[in-house]
């Protein structure tokens, strides 16, 4: 993605934490803005497909996502993720848990002064 001066892609993490679940094959990851300024953000450019096209190396069969505006919060339904299930799965996370971290790691394109005004995190 092509940089302009005036905004940064910054990690997900940044702007918001996430919680996951799972059900049979199906993982749930709810993505939690930490204020509105960034729900809306959010709510741009993570949308269902760009979570399918990110999480394409496990070949979800189909992404769901589910706007929660009062919460600031976005959940996302990935079907046929976990390999088969708990029950299935030889991977070593067959809960999924580790896909929300993934997740956090998603670009998303700020204007440049939001990125300075956040926390540094990364120490």
């Amino acid at each position: 993605m092509t940089q302009h001066k005036d905004y940064i892609d910054i990690p997900l993490y940044r702007l918001a934490h996430s919680r996951t679940g799972d059900k049979g094959n199906i993982s749930n990851i709810s993505v939690i803005a930490y204020n509105e300024e960034h729900y809306t953000l959010l709510q741009d450019q993570l949308t269902a497909s760009a979570v399918h096209q990110w999480f394409s190396f496990r070949g979800p069969s189909k992404v769901v996502r589910h706007s929660v505006a009062s919460l600031g919060a976005l959940n996302f339904v990935l079907h046929d993720i976990l390999d088969g299930g708990v029950n299935s799965a030889l991977n070593l996370d067959t809960h999924g848990k580790a896909l929300s971290f993934y997740l956090l790691d998603f670009p998303i394109r700020v204007p440049r002064s939001l990125a300075e005004s956040l926390p540094d995190i990364s120490s």
